[in-house]
């Protein structure tokens, strides 16, 4: 949305900061004491002063981060400066004049400048007012526009001797390429020499918009000016510019009622403020500069300004809000051997965190004053004094929400503790809570306080010793039930410079200091000296109240306590662990009481975890670092900067409300909660780098497990140019962001080898549609005033792919709508129907009497007949694919063929084995019959004389007289053709039989497939077709409203009137629609009912033909199986017919009596001529005259056909 209201005013600088105030400026280090005038720009961009010399030293308002008055402010040490300023007279009133700016590029790194006044309290009020601009929100989000208007007001404040602008001010601040310096101020008609100066009065801000130009060309935004701006004109009018704001500066999301879009006469508020010609101002006209500078300004920031401010609801439970909190707060560097420092908390707190951390030791004789620092390792020690005074000092100058501190106590000291105790009294005073409040007593069941009811207020995170207090000892034993950690582990070969120390508890320093080094190495872990804190004593105690620290037992023993007032603090690892077994037990725990994550103490370099994985589990306190400025630090200041820098940022209500289930693992849709699709593009990038280098960019979201984690790069710059890269890239999408709430986006800018440049990191709820100028940050999230990036965002609701054109149509019915109109017009005869039906429908519409009625009563009309009666007539019924079509299908006849292939297949294998089978019996029959020789062929002959006059015409006659002529090997052969035969049939048959049952199934469930695919492409067509005929009528009613509308403005000039009638017909012509979509709902509901029940009998139908296949495939079996002994006789007969030639010829006794002694011999020899060729030679033979065989034939070959009988006998049988 495209900020056109004010929604935050600018800083605003007093009068009497600008004119200047006397001051004396001192240095520690060297010892001088300096008059000077200190002063802030009216723009309140820069404090400065100017030394007697006219020398000037500028302090960037964005680096300030505390002033300090009176107590709080230094004294200096040196004895020269204590004496200028008399502080060792007993009366002196310097406390009353000094004045401290604390400045720094992070919360480290800080310089102090110190000044005193000439005057009393002079210096209260400009601490005062100096940060209270400094805490404007717009300071460090100011537009692009502000951030270029500090370079010239910089540069109108370091003059010359002569009053002049130095042409080398303008080469130091644009150092990145000086001949297109020296080119621009060419351009302007301006010196560029280096010796050069500027009278200020040539250089005006609109010279130097123009010089800007000149230097950094922006041919990115001409092309967008380029396509909305009048054709061939070189303006955008305000229409077009108001076109322009509407459709992609504004979130189209937005209702239009809610947040109505931008009108002409604020479209020209912008022009008059952003043109730079007077003319084109006059004429309402904006110029390609003019649209630069529009882009440039505070109505286009990338952020919800809005969300800047405390924006939140601030009265709910303490445990339904994200606090910003720190561990280890004291430490400056790393664990083991940084230094501490009482500043750190001031930092911390000035940076907006809630909940600090205090370790707290025993103190060494004779002061006994308690001590913070990091138990056994060589960081530096404080005074626990000291931290309190500066809590005290800087707890509520940000944020006046409460302060949690966080003790972990290892003072087992009861004097000492007792001391602690009245300190935190006697300097908090008012601030500290040691009552709790009426309306939410310490009971189970009962809520927290809310940070509104606790508004500056202190709570004290000790151990509460709920115990009797009669003796030492028995208040020490009851530790075990107050620890604060968990049970630890031990880590047998952990490093001793982690620091951490055994989990029981250690009574006094006695037993400490006798701890070996060996053996602290045995009991270090990750969880560090949190586990070693002591009994709280009574002082101690006392001070605790709703944050109470418990050992953690179990989710279920907490939600059966019920005890919103008691807290557990958890190791990463312990917390990770917790998280992943019980990730909805977890939320449910942080709903009801808080918890506390803090690093794991192997950390050694006060690294951080990443934060977003425990806040997406809903933890309160999830604490870091924040002396190191690594990623998971940088989101969490990020994220905080939000909500008035409070400090406390509320959960979202799935986190909070007691009915509603989350699970941070989730990949699906939150109920109730709208996904998110975030695009952005990167265009182009401005002053990025004070060197000429490549660039690229990393754009990167953070958000719940679920959400898009792809790290998107662009190309790196083709040529070094940091002044104006361009980026021609396709938007990079991230498509599905679960809860926009829980994340945030970074887009970084790094050098070619990947050094850091700048970056911003903004909250997906807090990220604007359209295009904007990202002004870049450091790593401490420190605005810088140069670099930016110019992006095109596109936020939107997550629309599934299935709903993409229902959501485009709802969006934009006009443009859907056209689409339709012109896709009807491409068929001229179905167009021509069409049209003539949508005439007659809307004519019938328009025609009733409640409509004619609008023209003289000026009322509203309710629902047509006509309309109803067009809705309820009955349509055509619906039809669905039958049995028929579906087996036309593509699918189903490649699955026939394929099946028929494989039967084919299936019986060519066995017709060959059967071949071979035969083939091998008839050589064998061969074999037997030669070696009966010529006279077993007188006797076949005879034999058959005989039995040609007695047999009953079966082909074997009589069994006994086969045995008289055949060998028994004959017979045995005979047999065992037949059993192998069957065998093979029987298994081709059962073959056949299971492929043909499985193509069955396999043909059915095709169909199957293919029928549910066709049903479901018919249901989708007929919900089509409803959805289509509910836009129709929707616009036919609104075509019908309109026209009402006409008549009765026509009809009516009380604009009074006219609103009322206008309200009225506006809601009969909901009630209408409404009334006509119940209609066509049931008609489209009667329809698909139809539907389906057609397409169930396309199924049963299916299911049908199925088990009627497989019957016809058994019917088919057992037909076969019964023809199957004949099949064999045949099969045996032919095989056999080289044996007994004669008789297979003549089977009949009527054909025996009908041949002739010719033709008998013309059948031997047809029956001599199929017996192979080799046996012929061997019947043929002849012995020479004279000469007899000793042998007979049958003798002759009896061995070898002994042999193949075998042989045959042991191998028939094979497959």
């Amino acid at each position: 949305m495209s900020n056109l209201t004010q929604v935050l005013a600018p800083p605003q600088v007093k009068e009497y900061l600008c004119k200047g105030e006397r001051f004396i400026k001192w240095d520690d280090e060297t010892t001088i004491a300096s008059p000077v005038i200190l002063r802030v720009d009216p723009k309140g961009y820069y404090l400065y002063w100017t030394f007697q010399s006219k020398e000037m030293e500028f302090l960037d308002l964005t680096s300030i981060r505390d002033t300090r008055f009176g107590k709080f402010a230094k004294i200096p040490k040196s004895q020269k400066l204590r004496d200028v300023f008399n502080l060792d007279f007993p009366e002196n009133n310097f406390l009353a004049k000094t004045l401290t700016i604390v400045s720094g590029s992070d919360m480290v790194d800080l310089t102090f400048h110190n000044f005193v006044s000439y005057k009393e309290n002079v210096g209260k009020d400009w601490a005062a007012d100096v940060l209270t601009i400094v805490r404007n929100p717009l300071v460090a989000n100011a537009s692009r526009y502000s951030f270029l208007e500090k370079i010239l007001v910089k540069l109108k404040l370091q003059l010359n001797a002569e009053a002049k602008i130095p042409v080398r001010n303008i080469f130091q601040l644009f150092p990145a390429d000086r001949k297109r310096v020296e080119s621009a101020l060419s351009a302007c008609h301006l010196p560029k020499g280096k010796n050069d100066a500027i009278n200020p009065e040539d250089f005006p801000e609109s010279v130097y918009r123009t010089f800007l130009m000149q230097l950094c060309p922006r041919p990115e935004i001409d092309e967008i000016f380029t396509s909305y701006h009048s054709k061939a004109k070189p303006y955008m009018t305000k229409d077009h510019l108001t076109k322009f704001i509407n459709k992609k500066q504004r979130d189209s999301r937005l209702s239009d009622v809610l947040f109505p879009p931008a009108k002409t006469d604020q479209v020209q508020g912008l022009i008059e403020k952003y043109e730079p010609s007077v003319i084109n101002i006059q004429r309402g006209q904006l110029s390609p500069e003019g649209m630069v500078w529009f882009l440039c300004g505070a109505e286009n920031s990338i952020t919800s300004l809005e969300k800047l401010i405390v924006n939140q609801d601030m009265t709910q439970p303490l445990s339904h809000y994200f606090i910003n909190s720190s561990h280890n707060t004291y430490l400056t560097a790393g664990q083991f051997s940084g230094v501490s420092s009482p500043e750190m908390y001031r930092q911390t707190l000035l940076a907006g965190c809630r909940c600090v951390e205090l370790d707290c030791w025993k103190g060494k004789p004779p002061e006994e004053e308690p001590i913070i620092t990091h138990g056994f390792t060589m960081t530096t020690e404080i005074l626990f004094k000291d931290v309190i005074e500066a809590i005290a000092e800087s707890a509520f100058k940000t944020s006046s929400y409460p302060v949690i501190l966080s003790f972990e106590n290892h003072v087992d000291s009861p004097k000492q503790q007792a001391k602690m105790a009245e300190y935190c009294r006697t300097i908090f005073g008012d601030m500290l809570l040691t009552e709790p409040l009426e309306k939410y007593p310490l009971k189970p069941g009962f809520p927290l306080p809310s940070p509104q009811d606790l508004l500056g207020k202190i709570l004290i995170k000790n151990k509460k010793n709920l115990c009797s207090q009669d003796s030492e000892k028995k208040s020490r034993s009851s530790e075990t039930e107050s620890v604060e950690q968990t049970s630890m582990p031990n880590i047998d070969n952990a490093d001793m410079s982690s620091g951490d120390v055994p989990e029981e508890e250690l009574e006094n320093e006695e037993d400490i200091e006798s701890l070996n080094e060996e053996a602290m190495k045995k009991m270090q872990s990750d969880e560090g000296t949190a586990g070693l804190e002591v009994t709280a004593y009574e002082e101690m105690s006392s001070l605790v109240n709703y944050i109470q620290p418990i050992k953690f037992d179990s989710f279920d023993i907490s939600a059966q306590r019920n005890r919103s007032y008691v807290i557990s603090s958890f190791v990463e690892t312990k917390a990770y662990e917790l998280l992943t077994k019980f990730p909805v037990q977890f939320v449910e725990y942080n709903k009801r009481q808080m918890s506390r994550i803090y690093p794991k103490g192997t950390r050694m370099d006060s690294s951080n975890y990443m934060p977003h994985m425990f806040w997406n589990a809903g933890c309160q306190m999830v604490a870091l670092n924040f002396q190191t400025m690594d990623l998971p630090m940088q989101l969490n200041m990020s994220l905080f900067e939000f909500n008035g820098r409070s400090g406390y940022l509320i959960k979202h209500e799935f986190m909070r409300q007691v009915d509603k289930q989350f699970d941070p693992f989730t990949v699906d849709r939150i109920d109730v909660v709208v996904a998110n699709t975030l695009s952005i593009t990167i265009l182009s990038g401005q002053f990025l780098s004070e060197r000429s280098i490549k660039t690229y960019v990393e754009v990167e979201l953070f958000g719940l497990p679920g959400d898009p984690k792809r790290k998107y790069k662009t190309k790196v710059t083709s040529s070094p140019n940091s002044i104006n890269p361009v980026w021609k890239e396709d938007a990079f999408v991230f498509e599905k962001i679960l809860m926009p709430e829980l994340a945030s986006l970074r887009v970084a800018v790094l050098e070619e080898g990947g050094k850091f440049i700048g970056h911003r990191i903004i909250p997906v709820n807090a990220v604007q549609s359209g295009f904007h100028h990202i002004c870049l940050h450091s790593e401490s999230n420190m605005p810088l005033t140069m670099p930016s990036l110019f992006v095109y965002v596109e936020v939107k609701d997550y629309v599934p792919d299935t709903w993409a054109d229902l959501t485009s149509a709802l969006s934009n019915p006009i443009k859907f709508f056209n689409a339709r109109d012109k896709k009807f017009v491409k068929d001229k005869d179905s167009a021509s129907v069409t049209e003539k039906q949508q005439v007659s429908n809307i004519n019938g519409m328009l025609k009733p009497s409640k409509v004619l009625h609008i023209s003289t009563s000026n009322g509203p009309a309710g629902t047509t007949p006509s309309v109803a009666q067009n809705v309820s007539k009955e349509a055509t019924e619906p039809q669905t694919a039958n049995l028929e079509e579906l087996q036309k299908q593509k699918g189903y006849v490649k699955l026939q063929r394929k099946q028929e292939k494989e039967l084919k297949e299936i019986e060519r294998k066995s017709g060959k084995r059967k071949e071979e089978l035969l083939q091998r019996y008839a050589m064998l029959f061969t074999e037997l019959r030669s070696q009966g020789g010529r006279k077993r062929s007188i006797t076949w002959k005879n034999q058959k004389k005989k039995r040609s006059l007695t047999e009953d015409g079966s082909v074997w006659g009589d069994a006994a007289e086969i045995l008289e002529i055949a060998d028994p090997r004959i017979l045995e052969l005979k047999q065992k053709l037949e059993v192998d035969l069957r065998q093979l049939e029987e298994e081709l048959y059962e073959g056949i039989q299971k492929k043909k049952e499985q193509h069955s199934a396999e043909q059915i469930g095709k169909l199957m497939e293919l029928a549910q695919e066709k049903q479901t492409s018919e249901l989708k067509s007929l919900k089509e077709s409803a959805e289509s005929d509910s836009k129709q009528m929707k616009k036919k009613l609104e075509v019908k409203r309109q026209e009402r509308i006409e008549t009765m403005t026509k009809a009516n000039t009380d604009k009074a009137t006219q609103e009322r009638l206008k309200r009225e017909i506006n809601h009969s012509h909901i009630q209408e629609v409404v009334h006509v979509l119940q209609l066509m709902s049931i008609k489209s509901g009667n329809q698909q009912k139809i539907l389906e029940k057609k397409q169930l009998a396309c199924l049963e139908k299916i299911k049908e033909k199925g088990t009627q296949s497989q019957q016809q495939v058994q019917t088919e079996h057992q037909e076969k199986t019964k023809a199957l002994a004949m099949e064999i006789r045949d099969t045996v007969q032919s095989c056999m017919k080289i044996w007994f030639p004669l008789e297979l010829q003549g089977p009949k006794e009527d054909t025996l009596n009908s041949v002739n002694p010719g033709e008998e011999q013309s059948q031997k020899d047809s029956a001599d001529s199929e017996i192979p060729h080799n046996v012929q030679e061997e019947d043929e033979e002849e012995l020479p005259p004279g000469e007899t065989s000793s042998k007979t034939p049958l003798q002759e070959s009896e061995e070898g056909v002994n042999e193949r009988v075998q042989i045959l006998s042991t191998t028939a049988n094979l497959p």
